[in-house]
């Protein structure tokens, strides 16, 4: 499927049915485990991202427990989670809420840091591996170095040599040789340094 990308951010907010009625978002974790799925099928190397409201008004411990399941289920690459707060004009702004703010906070970072094993886990995989790039500019850490993004939208800085000015904007393959946090870094293929020349 030549039109997919290998990167998606398919908001979700939260993984219990009862926690995404209540937000009224039209659809159920399985319905949205069911595109995954699809997706998946044809393109099994997606990238997924996802955005999380955790202590919602009436979130319950089991809640909670549904939507790390659906993290770990689905085996995101990033997120975008934050502690559910009040806005005014919208029917949640109204709502009962009586959870505390260091439980919402305790949840908040147990989302973060499963979410985070898994970042980890796939740049780890990467190692070894060749990824196409497309080379931005200079790297923010090291202005010697050049970054780029692979087809899935993981950073990879990489040395480019006295003339790596003309690789921007250039599509390039890249040996992945470590997986940082964040990032990865990386070698220009000997096949792509022959191709520009």
């Amino acid at each position: 499927m030549p039109k997919l990308v290998s990167h998606l951010h398919l908001p979700v907010q939260h993984g219990s049915d009862r926690i995404l009625m209540a937000m009224k978002r039209g659809y159920t974790a399985m319905e949205y485990k069911s595109i995954i799925r699809k997706l998946r099928a044809v393109r099994p190397d997606i990238s997924l991202s996802s955005d999380f409201i955790v202590g919602f008004p009436g979130e319950t411990e089991e809640d909670f427990g549904k939507m790390m399941k659906l993290i770990d289920d689905v085996g995101y690459d990033a997120s975008f989670s934050f502690i559910f707060s009040p806005r005014p004009g919208t029917p949640a702004a109204n709502l009962a809420d009586d959870t505390p703010h260091e439980l919402k906070l305790r949840r908040l970072q147990q989302l973060q840091a499963a979410v985070e094993q898994n970042v980890r886990a796939i740049g780890a995989s990467r190692v070894g591996t060749v990824q196409r790039i497309l080379v931005e500019g200079p790297s923010r850490k090291n202005p010697h170095e050049l970054m780029g993004r692979t087809e899935c939208n993981r950073i990879v800085n990489f040395d480019a040599g006295p003339n790596g000015a003309r690789l921007i904007g250039q599509m390039l393959d890249v040996h992945i040789t470590e997986a940082l946090p964040h990032s990865l870094r990386g070698r220009v293929t000997v096949e792509a340094v022959e191709a520009l020349a």
